[in-house]
Formats: C-alpha cells, structure tokens, sequence
C-alpha cells in the first residue's frame, strides 16, 4: 500500500540529488570559463607590453610574461585571503603533452638546417657528455652539502634526481634570448644542446626512478649509455620517418589540388602524431619532433602550395608563441603557491641556503663541461673560423645556464603528488627549484642580450650571410623571386667540391659529409618524397609558378 508513496518520495529525492549536482556542476564550470577568460586576457596583455617593450635591450616577451604572472599571482594571492594563487593547478601532462610540442617542432622548422648539421657532433658532444659530467657535480654536491643541512627526509634517489633536474637546460629561455640570425653559431649550440640536453636529462631522471640505487654495478651504467643511445637513434628515426611519411603523402596525392586546409592539417597532425607516438613508447619526444620539424621544412613544406607555405610558417609560429607565453605566465603564478611556502616559513633562512647552493652548483656544473669540451672540440677543426672562441664559450656557458619548465616539471614529478606535497623536504626543494627557475630566467634572461653585444659586436656583413642562409622556411620567399638554382643544393664557392680521399675528409669532414650527402639526397631522396625543385608542375593548381621553373637538375650540379 505505501509503495506508489515509496517511490514518489524516491523519485523526489533523486530529483533534488540530480539538481544540487547540476547545480554544482554548472558553478564548477563557470568558475572554470572564468578563470580561462582571465588566462586568456592576460595573455593578451603579455603580447601587448613585450610589443611595446620590443626595442629593449633587457625584456623580451618570456620575462614579460613571467612578470606578468607573478603580480597576477600576488593579487590572487591577496584577494583569496592567502589560499591561492593561481588559476589553474600544475599539470605535468598539459606541459609535456600540449605546450612543449608545439614549442619545440617550431624550432626545428625554422632551424638553420647547415648550421645545425656543421656543428652536430659538438652539439652532442655538449647535450649528451656534457649533461652527464653537470649530473655527477651537482648531485656529489647535493649529496655532500644538503645532508649536512638537514633539509628534510631525502635518500639517495632524491638528491640524484636533484641532479638530473638541474643539469636540464632550458630551449625555450634559449629561443626567447638568442637570435639565430644575429649570432647563429651559438643559436645552433646553445639551442641544440638543450634539445639534446632535455632528452639526456629525462634518460637520467627515470633511470634514477627505476634503478636499485642501493648497488649500482658496471652493468647498470652500461645499460645506461645504452638506454641513451636507444632512445637518440629511435626517437630521431622516429621523427625524421613521420616527416618523410607526411612529404610522400602530399606529393603523392597532392592536397593543393583540393584545399589548402587539408595540406596545413596533415602537417601539424603528422607532426603532433609523431611526438604522441614518442612518448607511447617512452622515447624522447622532444628530439622526435623536433627532427620532424627539421624533414618537414626540407621536403614537405616545398611540396605544398604557396598559400601552404605561407599558412603553416605562420600557424606553427603562432601555436609556438603562444605555448611560451602561456608557459612563462603559468610558472609566474606558481611561484607563489603558498602550500609549498608554508613548509619553508620557520626557516626563510635554510631555504635560501638550499637555493644558493643549487645555484652555485648549476654555475659550476656547466662550466665543468662547457670550457673543457669547447677545447677538444676545437682540436677537431682545422679553420680559425669554425673554432669556438673564448667570448663564445662564456656566452655559451652563460645562455645555458636559465632553468624553466622542464626542470619544474621534473621536480613536480619528483617530489609531488598531483601538485601537492605534504613533507618538509620536498616542499624545500619544490620552492628551491621555483627560486633558481626564476633567478635564472630573470637575471640571466635580462643579462643575455646585453651581453651579447658587449663580447660579440653585430657585424652588417655577417648579419646580411646569416639572414640570406635559404635553409629554413622564414626566407622562404627569396627563392621565388631569384634565379633557377637551387640554393639548398650546396652548389657555388666551396672549399670542398671533390673530397675524394681520406685526408681531405678528415681536414674538413663538416664539409665532405654535406657533399656527400647532397649527392645522395638529390639522386635518391628528393625524387622520392619531394622538395626544392623537384615537385612536379600540375596544370590548374595554385603553386607558384616559379617554383617549377626550378629545374632537378639543378641540385645535381
């Protein structure tokens, strides 16, 4: 008899159950397009002060952003009565899988692909030996001092963390505060080390994650310097594969015919999908993508249409600018979480101390490496004007030493869980490497510029050379406009045009090796997967005509 009275009174209470969840679903969402309005709008701001700010010798856009965030972060701060201090939460998973790819493959469509390739064994040479050697100090260092500091429950697995950490250079700082058309020697060290660098430093990091750090035997190191290797080999394969994929496709079926959107959508999704399959297989997708971007300039953006070209310059610019700002500007913010500051408020003193010493151990780390391996690199080459200078290698040392992102990232891997962490020790060394982050990309940051043309004086002539080096996409439209050779095909005024002994190769193997190389990618690769002057004229599409007037011929001279 009650039972119609029953489920009436169910059905009343499942309503009122489902409308309070609507209720506090429809508030957590507008507080959600809120906050994005409020990112959004600073975004917008840190474009409009680093425009005005274009012209100074100290700013540039990342400092501005990270200025930008932390007084946001301080008003936060502030208006939420100390509980907060920024509108999103930390998430390793939005930096590594949507803001840094778009960052980093960028960078390897607008490399200069000859400057890049002449100085690739000292660029390994520093990313990979170089990062190692920086590990070992700044770890022994942590191990040796902070024990006696007594800054928390650390084992031996943290302080070795600590090391891969901070031995992690920063390639975003990099772009931000070199030019590679000013100064495109160190453009290419510099930067391509941090590529190189990140992936070592990762290598490092889980390894220290997955080892038994109690006894470390030979095998173990060995297997190390072999998951290195594996990891650089595959994840270039892998990278150079899904740009050459993306190349045989458009040449192939010749997107242009029909839209010009499915060409720019195939090259970024190929692109996005090269890095995603990287870290599927633990591989390092930064140095996936980043070759990917680096194939992708040399064969498949010459296989699109003008239009094509034009869009994806500056579609891939854009995703890449505004990755950095949205970086920048979140790390600002973070800065002042005051859940980390809390654990550290009784003794302001200790954690400076810890932030020093990390500092100090960062210094002398890379300059462990930088100034030693600049000389045996310099035994290498045989011309006085490929060799590194003593003013470069200071601001070589200099401009790798910011810290950013990555070794956040790292250290919220580290040492948090899902952004929070609940022991004294941990929250030390988050707010330690929130501390060096910001010194170094603030002080460093504003120092690099200025530094630069005090111990290197801009010269008109080499800014015009370096500027006109058409080997990447920004100079895209000199070709167009010039004579029927093909200016990627090496061909000119060279002091190597016929290596064909074994001295010559070893007095100038940069050269001998882009001969060769030329040879082989004009007989063979270039028919297969397109490029430069080797893309068939279709009546009836938009390509630029004078793109076809460039003959194949014409690399092979």
């Amino acid at each position: 008899m009650d039972g119609p009275d029953q489920l009436a009174t169910m059905g009343a209470d499942l309503g009122s159950l489902v409308g309070k969840m609507n209720t506090t679903l429809s508030t957590s969402e507008y507080a959600s397009i809120v906050n994005m309005n409020l990112f959004v709008a600073l975004l917008c701001a840190c474009i409009v002060i680093g425009h005005l700010l274009e012209e100074s010798r100290w700013m540039n856009e990342s400092i501005t952003a990270l200025f930008i965030g932390l007084c946001t972060g301080a008003i936060i701060l502030l208006s939420t009565g100390g509980t907060n201090s920024h509108l999103f939460v930390f998430s390793e998973d939005l930096f590594f899988i949507y803001l840094l790819p778009p960052i980093i493959f960028n960078a390897g469509f607008q490399v200069k692909k000859k400057q890049f390739f002449r100085n690739f064994m000292t660029i390994v040479l520093f990313g990979a030996v170089g990062t190692a050697i920086s590990f070992t100090i700044i770890s022994y260092g942590a191990i040796n001092i902070f024990k006696r500091m007594n800054v928390g429950s650390l084992d031996l697995g943290d302080f070795l963390a600590i090391g891969a950490i901070f031995s992690a250079t920063d390639s975003v700082c990099t772009l931000q505060v070199l030019n590679q058309d000013e100064t495109p020697l160190l453009y290419s060290l510099v930067f391509g080390e941090g590529v190189v660098n990140d992936a070592t430093s990762v290598v490092i990091f889980n390894a220290v994650q997955n080892f038994d750090l109690t006894r470390i035997t030979t095998s173990d190191a060995f297997q190390l310097v072999g998951n290195f290797f594996y990891l650089f080999v595959t994840s270039t394969v892998l990278g150079a594969g899904a740009g050459l994929l993306s190349a045989y496709i458009i040449k192939k079926l010749y997107f242009g015919r029909h839209s010009t959107d499915r060409e720019v959508s195939i090259m970024i999704l190929m692109a996005y999908m090269s890095y995603m399959l990287a870290e599927l297989f633990y591989l390092s997708g930064i140095l996936t993508v980043f070759f990917c971007g680096i194939v992708m300039s040399h064969y498949t953006w010459h296989n699109v249409t003008e239009k094509s070209r034009v869009t994806t310059k500056h579609a891939f610019a854009t995703l890449s600018f505004i990755s950095e700002l949205f970086i920048f500007l979140y790390v600002g913010m973070d800065a002042l979480d005051i859940e980390k500051w809390n654990f550290v408020q009784d003794s302001p003193g200790k954690s400076i101390g810890v932030s020093s010493i990390l500092l100090g151990l960062v210094l002398v780390g890379r300059g462990c490496f930088v100034f030693p391996l600049s000389f045996l690199s310099n035994l290498t080459k045989k011309n006085d004007h490929e060799k590194i200078t003593f003013r470069q290698q200071i601001l070589i040392w200099w401009a790798g030493l910011m810290r950013g992102a990555v070794s956040m990232a790292l250290a919220y891997n580290q040492f948090t869980r899902l952004g929070h962490t609940q022991l004294r020790g941990n929250a030390i060394m988050i707010t330690s490497t929130i501390t060096v982050c910001l010194f170094s990309t603030v002080v460093f940051g504003l120092i690099t510029k200025p530094l630069v043309r005090l111990l290197l004086p801009p010269s008109k002539t080499l800014t015009r050379m370096a500027s006109s080096e058409p080997t990447s996409p920004k100079s895209f439209v000199v070709p167009l406009l010039g004579n029927n050779r093909d200016p990627e095909s090496g061909t000119g005024h060279e002091s190597v045009l016929h290596p064909s002994n074994l001295r010559v190769l070893l007095s100038t193997p940069s050269h001998t090796v882009h001969y060769y190389w030329r040879k082989f990618d004009n007989a063979f690769m270039r028919p297969v997967f397109g490029g430069r002057g080797f893309v068939p004229y279709i009546p009836g599409t938009p390509t630029e005509q004078s793109g076809h007037n460039l003959a194949p011929s014409a690399g092979n001279n």
